[in-house]
């Protein structure tokens, strides 16, 4: 016998699965909400933690304030962009916020209703069952049941809904990190890196308070190896060693690379952030995206009211959204092709010399 039949199962509680639940709550008091948070325990997210010029407009229009709890040290208004292969550097002026990505997903999920349920689990399965869909959690030591009329994949590149009804096709790195303490280190405050005998795509460093991270995507084959191999030519072409790593920590990371990769969802099922394959393919920016989604997904449930029109909404107003995503995707093959990125940092366009540059 089925009880406690949720209006909504939301599956992730970071800034997509969180905004989603605050603005349907927000918006129709009677819907019955459940967000699945499956990083109950605030892991780090591995993430570079910039908040991007369009998050923090999206922000805006939603009336939310950062705290200055969420912000990290230092404030970064540059990127040193190097390429390791060629030896090449260019400094590019930048306009992201630094946070602690954490604290900011807390913050996020702290404004949710408390008419809107969260359970701290893992969502092992999502199928359907007597017309409607049946999850199973899982927690530590449990294992349960829920039933709801329609569910949200908020979950990620590792998405358990996208991959249960929409196929397990997306292209994914697996993006590794690792966490220094900065020391006495002359190190840059932000830089993305490439280097092709390693990765085709980007990595990064940058400075949190006390620590310095080094992260990248590398491909699933052999990527901590690639990894620690980008890791010691990193450091020849710095001049010093990052040292001994506090933590290392590696996950999921998806990579769009042609717009059916973008996917909404279907009947009663419906996938928004990184899980729609809603992340740039050419610098790995999701908060935005995440944000917008999870806003226009709550906009299609409170228009649309019955579900084929919530589809119907949600992918009429996602047109723009997806648009942007394929022009990153065209970026991306610039600024991973070898050639062409030498050609551009060579070029020095748009780029800032520094008054210390001879």
């Amino acid at each position: 016998m089925m009880k406690n039949i949720y209006d909504v199962a939301i599956i992730g509680a970071g800034p997509a699965g969180a905004v989603l639940a605050r603005e349907l709550a927000r918006g129709d008091p009677g819907l019955k909400i459940l967000v699945v948070d499956g990083q109950s325990d605030r892991r780090q997210k591995v993430c570079g933690g910039l908040l991007s010029p369009d998050a923090q407009k999206l922000l805006a229009r939603l009336d939310l304030t950062l705290p200055k709890s969420v912000l990290a040290d230092p404030q970064i208004f540059a990127v040193e962009t190097v390429d390791l292969s060629a030896g090449c550097v260019r400094c590019y002026q930048r306009h992201y916020l630094n946070m602690d990505r954490q604290a900011f997903d807390s913050w996020l999920l702290s404004l949710v209703p408390e008419s809107v349920e969260i359970i701290a689990a893992r969502c092992a399965s999502v199928i359907e069952s007597d017309g409607v869909y049946m999850l199973s959690l899982r927690t530590q030591n449990t294992k349960t049941h829920i039933f709801a009329t329609s569910v949200v994949g908020a979950d990620g590149a590792g998405s358990v809904v996208r991959r249960s009804f929409f196929g397990d096709d997306l292209f994914r790195y697996v993006a590794v990190q690792q966490w220094f303490e900065c020391g006495e280190k002359d190190l840059p405050h932000y830089s993305c890196v490439f280097d092709k005998k390693t990765s085709d795509s980007c990595s990064w460093t940058i400075r949190k308070g006390e620590y310095y991270i080094f992260g990248g995507a590398f491909e699933r084959t052999h990527c901590r190896e690639a990894f620690d191999e980008q890791k010691a030519r990193l450091e020849q072409f710095l001049g010093c060693s990052l040292g001994s790593p506090v933590k290392t920590e590696a996950c999921l990371l998806s990579s769009p690379r042609r717009m059916s990769d973008l996917t909404v969802g279907g009947e009663r099922i419906y996938l928004i952030g990184e899980a729609a394959g809603f992340i740039s393919a050419s610098s790995f920016e999701g908060i935005s995206h995440a944000i917008l989604s999870g806003k226009l997904l709550a906009s299609a449930f409170l228009d649309g009211k019955q579900h084929d029109k919530i589809l119907k909404l949600y992918k009429k107003r996602t047109r723009k959204l997806k648009l942007r995503l394929y022009v990153k995707m065209q970026k991306r093959k610039i600024l991973c092709s070898p050639f062409l990125r030498y050609i551009i940092m060579r070029s020095g366009i748009a780029s800032v010399k520094k008054y210390t540059d001879k």
